[in-house]
This record gives structure tokens, sequence and C-alpha cells, in this order.
């Protein structure tokens, strides 16, 4: 935490209109479907929506308060100041958004992506593959970076995001709350990852299905330790993306470019009981035409939060330059 954050005259986050604080619902709603979707990142969809940025700053000052809590010299003053710097009505409003999803849309979603496989595949391989447009044009206008050095980023995220969307599925029946705790602090990163989905990585640990089952059947113990564990991996990894993004904006922007597009390989509609990738059959014309209709979602969702960055740009007299409009 920056010194500059102790002076009480620093900026804070505003507490958000009504409208603002129902679009913040919205976006949040959409998060937690990204999150229900095995291939599908919800730090991809916090790209889209425009509340990356503010997201990943409010976990970095979170993060800063608990360890100035316990750690370091002025505890009170700091962890004041933390807190204070932290956009909690924003991440009230997404996690009301996330959790109404997560808990009436569970097995909606499963439904699809286990009755549709092909169609849903389709859909959301329109959506992560519009998406890649975001991270793109935010690293096209961060100066700085050797094109050689930028290019094996780029390649190293593609394959290995390649290589773990391959690996095999499978289901765990009655997982120990030890593996549970481990896994959520592992797949919570995706949520702050753009490329990375944390149900695909639930998949692999086999553990997609249980965590389901879990949420629709309201198995509070099971919810409360994954709960703890997504919170202990959130709170390890959130201040060193945040680090990253502020001291090599770049190039971690080139990586998480290479994320996504790696990603893709998930989201291959086609594929054998393994995840292998096998070739078109008779549905593809209907899926052409759900990826097609992906592409379409993105993009409205783009326009939609490039008018309400251009709207509150207007009626702010000294706004802040949106993340929206620091990627188009």
């Amino acid at each position: 935490m920056s010194d500059a954050d102790l002076d009480p005259a620093t900026p804070v986050p505003a507490r958000p209109g009504p409208i603002e604080a129902v679009v913040n619902v919205a976006r949040g709603s959409l998060i937690g479907m990204a999150e229900l979707v095995p291939g599908i990142s919800g730090g991809t969809v916090a790209l889209v929506v425009g509340v990356y940025p503010r997201l990943l700053d409010t976990g970095a000052h979170i993060v800063d308060g608990m360890r100035s809590a316990v750690l370091g010299p002025e505890r009170r003053e700091r962890t004041r100041a933390a807190f204070r710097h932290a956009d909690l009505w924003l991440l009230g409003t997404l996690a009301v958004g996330m959790l109404a999803m997560v808990f009436t849309m569970a097995g909606v979603m499963r439904g699809f992506v286990e009755g549709s496989p092909e169609i849903s595949r389709g859909l959301f391989l329109g959506m992560v593959a519009a998406s890649i447009a975001v991270p793109l044009g935010m690293a096209r206008q961060t100066p700085g970076g050797r094109n050689w050095v930028l290019g094996l980023l780029f390649l190293a995220g593609a394959v290995l995001a390649y290589v773990l969307s391959g690996l095999p599925g499978g289901t765990i029946s009655e997982p120990s709350y030890l593996l549970v705790f481990m896994a959520a602090a592992v797949a919570i990163c995706a949520l702050v990852l753009p490329g990375m989905s944390g149900s695909f990585l639930l998949m692999a640990m086999g553990l997609y299905a249980p965590t389901l089952a879990a949420v629709e059947n309201r198995d509070l113990g099971y919810i409360a330790v994954f709960a703890a564990g997504a919170f202990v991996g959130i709170a390890l990894f959130v201040k060193v993306l945040d680090r990253l993004l502020e001291d090599f904006r770049k190039p971690t922007l080139i990586v998480m470019v290479g994320l996504m597009l790696g990603s893709l390989r998930a989201l291959w509609p086609w594929q054998d009981d393994q995840g292998g990738m096998l070739a078109p059959d008779d549905t593809l014309p209907m899926v052409v035409a759900a990826a097609v209709a992906g592409v379409l979602v993105v993009m409205v969702v783009l326009v939609i939060e490039w008018v309400v960055a251009r709207k509150a740009a207007t009626t702010d007299p000294h706004p802040e330059v949106s993340a929206l409009e620091d990627r188009v």
C-alpha cells in the first residue's frame, strides 16, 4: 500500500447511485454465470463488463488491510486507509449478482452444458473469442516492450492454457474437505485471471459436479470449506497479479491474451468423453449459429459498457479514465 493512501484527502471510491448499483448487480450475474461454465473465465467477463481493474485494485487493498492489521507499523492507520480505498460498494453489488446467479442457475447451466454440449460450447467459444479483443486492445495502447519478448510470453500463455484445458476430466464422488479446500484455492484464481476457467479446473480435478451438487443441495459444510479455500487462494494471488499489472502492464496483458486464446481448446464444440477433439458433425450449422450469437452478445455488452462510460464521463466533472476507454 502506498503511503499516499494514508492521506485522508486521497480520493476514495464513491457510493454508487441506484442505477449504477443495478448495473453492477447485472455485471456480477454475468461473472457468476461464467464461473458456472467450464471453459469460461470469470476474469474474462470482468474485463468485458469493465470492472476488472477496479475489482483487482479492491482485492489488493483488502489484502493490504488484512496484512496491515497484524504486521508492520501504524497498524490501525494503515488498515483503515486500505479498507477506505477498497471499493466495497462495487464488491458488494457484484457479489449479490454472482451469488444470485450461482444459486439460481447452477442446475440450469449444468443442464444446458450437459444436454446440448456442442451448441453450448459453440456459444461460449464465440463469446471468449470475441472477448480476446479486450486485453489485446489494452495491450496495444500500452507503450513499451520488445516484440520478441512479448511474442514469447504470448506463446507461453497460449501453450499453458492449451495444455491445461486438454487435461481429462472426471468426478470424485466423495471428495475430502482438504481436497475441496485446496481445489477452491486454485480454481478461484481463475476469477481474477482472464483466460483460465475455474469451472474447467474443477472439472479437471474431479470436483465440478460435486461442487454444483453441493450448491443445488445447499450443503453448507461443503460450501463453507470451498469458500474458505477460495478466500485463501484469492488473498495470495490477487496482490501478485495487481503488482504485475502495475509494474509490467503490457507483458501481463499479452500473457492474458495468450491464455484466452489457448483456453479455446476447452470450448471446441466436438469432443469425446475424455475431452479429445473430434471433427465437426451434422450439428455444424447450429454450432456456427451459436458461435455467432456468442460474438454478438459480447459486442452488445461492450457497446453498453461504452455508453455507460461515456455517460459517466459527461456527468462527472472529474471522471476517472474508465477501463473500457483504456481498452478500445
